[in-house]
């Protein structure tokens, strides 16, 4: 039984675009120990490999983090297996604020040591001690309250592009630094409350647990993350205080929230808050570029990167061979050097 992928990208990702299906996007995570690890990861691939889903999930003892999209026809057939997992009966599903541009290829399952890097290591620390959990109705009451501090648990160039009002975002590049860092820059507001976001829910929320776990008192996060929050607003007519586009981790990027722009161009320092890779795939760095830098740059970060995608392949294999492969989110920030 085949448990993964041997298509290479380049055909999986013609196949997609040839693919005129509506596409549905989804995420989902549970914290939950699963005990045979091996196993539910092989079960799940092959029964959602069935159903058509491509996406990204990891698999750990701690639980299930998904991100997905499958043929918008196969829904019901998805949710029927999922809920038909003792443990993820009726989860709740982050639909995508947009639909349009294909936000995935393929399907991959992965076995982790935890579904979300955290660097914690303390025995002692319960992931399912969290805070408590708000609605969207409910998080904008408590943003009301003049002694609230709101944290927002994603990385820099997530919070670059999109943010809620008056929150505290953390210059960091990963989840685990920035776990760090709000345990030490927040110590004197213990007895305040502390109000946690982040995209779907996952991270601010083992956040609050850590955060109870190191004296906090009154912790509170974002149920289901900006993607629940904004289709509560958008469903029950609640003010939207999220402003810019959501920072997504699949081939789109990121959903516009508002139409506020609040970053600028990496290269000319206008304003834009499109993220791209960097179009030399030996650098691959992602940064925000405006239209004008993109034709300037032909789509790349920098002159020396723009020299290199015109050379030849052979020539561009030769430069990259011996070198690390860049990691798809490797992070650019304001300004990066020409």
């Amino acid at each position: 039984m085949l448990m993964h992928n041997k298509v290479n990208r380049e055909e999986l990702k013609r196949r997609m675009l040839a693919d005129l299906r509506p596409y549905t996007t989804i995420s989902f995570y549970k914290y939950y120990a699963i005990k045979d690890v091996k196993t539910f990861r092989e079960t799940l691939y092959y029964n959602l490999h069935n159903l058509g889903v491509v996406g990204r999930i990891y698999v750990a003892d701690e639980g299930i983090n998904a991100q997905i999209s499958l043929p918008s026809e196969q829904f019901e057939n998805f949710k029927e297996y999922l809920y038909s997992i003792s443990f993820l009966n009726n989860i709740r599903l982050n639909l995508a604020l947009e639909e349009g541009e294909k936000s995935f290829y393929k399907l991959d399952v992965k076995a982790r040591r935890k579904i979300v890097a955290d660097g914690i290591e303390d025995p002692t620390f319960n992931p399912s001690d969290t805070g408590n959990y708000l609605k969207a109705g409910e998080w904008n009451s408590m943003l009301e309250k003049p002694d609230v501090v709101v944290i927002d648990m994603r990385n820099h160039y997530e919070s670059e592009v999109g943010r809620f009002e008056n929150a505290r975002c953390p210059d960091v590049d990963t989840f685990k630094e920035e776990l760090d860092s709000v345990i030490d820059e927040f110590k004197e507001k213990r007895d305040q409350p502390i109000l946690m976001y982040c995209t779907g829910g996952i991270r601010c929320e083992k956040a609050s647990a850590w955060m109870k776990h190191n004296g906090f008192g009154q912790v509170y996060h974002l149920e289901g993350g900006i993607i629940n929050y904004v289709n509560q607003v958008r469903e029950q007519g609640v003010e939207n205080k999220f402003h810019g586009v959501n920072f997504v981790f699949d081939q789109r990027l990121h959903e516009r929230i508002t139409d506020e722009v609040l970053a600028h161009c990496h290269q000319c320092g206008e304003p834009a808050d499109a993220h791209v890779n960097c179009a030399n795939v030996g650098c691959h760095l992602l940064f925000i570029q405006c239209k004008s830098c993109a034709d300037k740059y032909q789509h790349c970060c920098s002159i020396e990167c723009m020299e290199t995608i015109a050379l030849p392949e052979e020539e561009q294999k030769i430069l990259r061979k011996g070198k690390p492969k860049p990691k798809i989110f490797s992070k650019g920030r304001f300004p990066i050097t020409q």
